[in-house]
């Protein structure tokens, strides 16, 4: 007689892969190289128009939206950004960070996440909290992957305030093809860890600062997924590099 699992109760079935959405953005670029594609093919230039289907199928994975399932806990900070931990290292705070109500002079460690155009550029928030300031800075369009980049970028920082009083900050920077960062959010905005904040186009980095008392988590060279890669933890031992393999 087969043996048949016990049926899931309700609320427990598991989860199963979607295909993701895309952000609204893309409607302002995907339907032109669809449109110029279309209007190629008509003229007989198939040559030409098989690169702008390609381009426009690009377009949309580039700006696909995954959902994701943030783990809630106490002393948790996650990664606002998909992308490939390129530097932990303990930086000055920018000055953009600091002031009345905003972070205390000083030094902090710093997580670099980096983004390429493979990576999805939705940015979600580090911790949940308000959102106390906002601050855009324009500059230069280097390679975000150099640390200059997060001094002489364009870029954005974003400080929020947990109910706690833990306050972290992280910047959005933009990088050697990205060339606008759009924010979801505003100062004063309520906003849950791991909630959608905003995005960077077409390659960038986004910098972490660390609170006093919070260890890594992650270690140079992991990978982080935006809202779920857990990048420090309060009271905890640093992690430790393992074996790259």
């Amino acid at each position: 007689m087969p043996v048949y699992p016990a049926p899931h109760a309700a609320g427990q079935l598991p989860a199963s892969w979607e295909w993701p959405s895309v952000h609204p953005e893309a409607w302002k670029f995907a339907p032109v190289a669809g449109g110029l594609a279309l209007l190629l093919f008509i003229f007989g230039w198939s040559f030409i128009a098989w690169p702008l289907v390609a381009l426009t199928f690009f377009i949309c994975a580039f700006f696909r939206d995954p959902k994701r399932a943030s783990p809630a806990g106490e002393g948790l900070i996650l990664s606002p950004a998909d992308g490939l931990v390129s530097q932990i290292m303990t930086v000055e705070l920018p000055r953009q960070l600091v002031g009345e109500g905003a972070l205390q002079p000083g030094t902090a460690t710093r997580i670099s996440v980096f983004m390429s155009v493979f990576d999805v550029h939705i940015n979600r928030a580090p911790i949940g909290g308000t959102v106390t300031r906002i601050a855009y800075v324009p500059g230069a369009f280097l390679n975000a992957d150099l640390d200059k980049a997060s001094e002489e970028n364009e870029r954005q920082y974003f400080l929020i305030e947990g109910a706690d009083g833990t306050k972290v900050g992280f910047t959005q920077i933009a990088g050697l093809v990205a060339r606008r960062i759009v924010g979801f959010v505003r100062e004063g905005s309520m906003v849950g860890s791991g909630q959608r904040v905003g995005l960077i186009r077409f390659g960038s980095r986004v910098d972490v600062f660390l609170p006093e008392g919070y260890a890594p988590q992650v270690v140079k060279g992991q990978r982080a997924v935006a809202g779920e890669t857990v990048l420090a933890v309060r009271g905890a031992a640093p992690a430790r590099p393992g074996a790259l393999q």
